[in-house]
């Protein structure tokens, strides 16, 4: 039975955190929305069904909520976490970006908020540092790399620009809970240290920012926290768990054996832009164009899927990129609805791509970019994921069954958030399945 339970806001941040899970020792989970909530067991008996938590630590939720309205975030994480306590966790960790995306009226206050109402209690921490993907706090600053969050290409992001690094300035119009900081000095001090400060009678109500800026601060944070029922941040706080199968926590899922695959890039981040101008060199391509899917979204759909089937019958061995940016001059800068227009039929297409690309008997997805892989996801019916191998720090192959066309299938799914990943992702990724 389940002890951890976790919420992620998106699908790559479900993956990215359970990959970390399974390194630290928890039989894990991905449900895609909260377990059991349309009797996700399908009785295949293949390992890529879902409904059965019995043998499992930790299960992770995987939402799509980080750029929805604050309601519906609010709802669905809310729904997620009552049927995690009615699965059996006792712990709870609530997973956001490590670039912390979010806008001023939400959606990581609200939900916080949220959840510690839904359990009863008064405070959390806030730690959202994954040094291995260059993600640091400190001071209360989040850091990319080395360039603060708003002078990193995030403070551009077309759904939630970042315009500053401060994490006590981005949460309080968020959350009507108080906020407070722990800094460096005292997380270096160790474990004892911290936890005397969040002993403090200040520091009893709200949110608490903790700074984190190596891999050894995030085990001392997640041994100081230890009695929090719940815990907020990125995937890099769970370095620091000990799960309770050392040796038994492994990827259990395996390559369906498929061999037509596929990348579908819906991310406009820096990284991934390099990813795409590398795969473009090697692999064959084709851009989304908005204003033909605007005139014709059913016909600028074939053509894709099109040109996708005529590159899997001249080389079967490279798989085609389909992709909505490649250069910085390809992001739409438009404001308000328009650039929320443009995300949204950015992922429309990318989805229907993949649900008729399956059909047409595509066994291997890596799809890139949060929003894009939630819709992708939810196209192709997948209820579970179980992991298989990793690719990169954050980002695993798993496995899913989908349910396209009134059949199920298996297919290796790889979910990239935008951000992550080297240069070379899109060629070297199919490496590892066996």
């Amino acid at each position: 039975m389940p002890f951890l339970g976790a919420i992620a806001d998106d699908f790559t941040g479900a993956t990215d955190l359970a990959t970390m899970l399974v390194a630290r020792g928890f039989r894990t989970e991905v449900t895609v929305g909260p377990p059991g909530a349309d009797g996700a067991e399908d009785g295949t008996g293949d390992g890529t069904g879902g409904g059965d938590l019995s043998e499992v630590d930790a299960v992770v939720v995987a939402l799509k909520s980080r750029t929805a309205p604050v309601e519906e975030a609010v709802a669905d994480s809310v729904a997620a976490l009552r049927a995690l306590r009615a699965a059996g966790c006792a712990r709870f960790y609530f997973k956001f970006c490590s670039t912390f995306d979010s806008t001023p009226h939400g959606n990581i206050g609200p939900v916080t908020d949220a959840l510690l109402d839904e359990l009863g209690e008064r405070r959390t921490v806030i730690v959202p540092s994954f040094p291995a993907t260059g993600r640091t706090v400190y001071r209360s600053r989040l850091f990319v790399h080395d360039d603060l969050l708003d002078e990193s290409p995030m403070r551009d992001h077309p759904l939630t620009p970042m315009r500053d690094s401060h994490l006590g300035r981005l949460l309080a119009p968020q959350t009507r809970s108080p906020v407070h900081a722990v800094g460096h000095d005292t997380v270096r001090a160790g474990e004892s240290a911290v936890r005397e400060a969040l002993a403090a009678p200040g520091l009893q109500d709200g949110l608490i920012v903790l700074d984190a800026t190596t891999d050894a601060d995030l085990r001392t944070l997640a041994a100081a926290t230890s009695d929090l029922p719940l815990v907020t941040g990125a995937a890099g706080l769970a370095l620091g768990l000990s799960g309770p199968q050392p040796d038994a926590a492994t990827a259990r899922a395996r390559s369906t054996g498929g061999t037509h695959g596929v990348i579908l890039s819906g991310s406009a981040s820096a990284a991934t832009r390099a990813q795409v101008r590398h795969a473009r060199e090697r692999l064959p391509h084709r851009k989304l164009d908005l204003a033909a899917l605007r005139a014709d979204f059913e016909a600028a759909v074939a053509a894709l899927t099109g040109f996708v089937r005529e590159s899997w019958r001249e080389d079967p061995g490279s798989p085609p990129l389909i992709y909505a940016v490649g250069e910085e001059s390809d992001v739409e800068r438009d404001t308000g609805e328009g650039g929320a227009e443009a995300s949204a039929l950015v992922e429309r297409a990318l989805a229907r791509c993949a649900a008729e690309l399956v059909g047409a008997g595509a066994r291997r997805l890596l799809v890139a970019g949060g929003e894009t892989s939630g819709a992708v996801v939810t196209a192709l019916g997948a209820r579970t994921l179980r992991l298989g191998a990793p690719i990169a720090p954050g980002v695993s192959w798993a496995v899913a069954r989908t349910h396209v066309g009134g059949g199920r299938q298996a297919v290796d799914l790889a979910l990239k958030s935008g951000n992550f990943g080297g240069t070379d992702m899109f060629t070297t990724a199919w490496d590892v399945l066996s």
